[in-house]
């Protein structure tokens, strides 16, 4: 399983993390001069969830995917019901 938000698309990106020296030119220096400059990565805040997923056939199933902390805040994630016998009567009446 990919390092990926199922519904965002957020992936780890990389950058780069710079050391400074010197002192500023507004302080009687003669200016910053980066020094140690490093590959770095950003890493999304991902959760591992159950959600109920299409499985392409029209029907939904409940499935572990990984999901970025925005979507769960977005109320992107739609989650199952935690026991098969919890329906509640209008949820019997919508299968009927």
């Amino acid at each position: 399983m990919p390092y990926e938000c199922h519904y965002t698309g957020k992936k780890t990106s990389f950058g780069k993390k710079r050391c400074y020296r010197g002192q500023k030119i507004t302080k009687g220096g003669f200016g910053l001069k980066p020094t140690g400059i490093t590959r770095r990565t950003f890493k999304p805040n991902l959760q591992n969830v159950t959600a109920l997923v299409d499985d392409g056939k029209g029907n939904k199933v409940a499935k572990r995917i990984k999901v970025s902390a925005a979507a769960i805040r977005a109320g992107l994630v739609e989650k199952p019901l935690k026991r098969k016998y919890g329906y509640t009567r209008d949820q019997k009446q919508s299968d009927d």
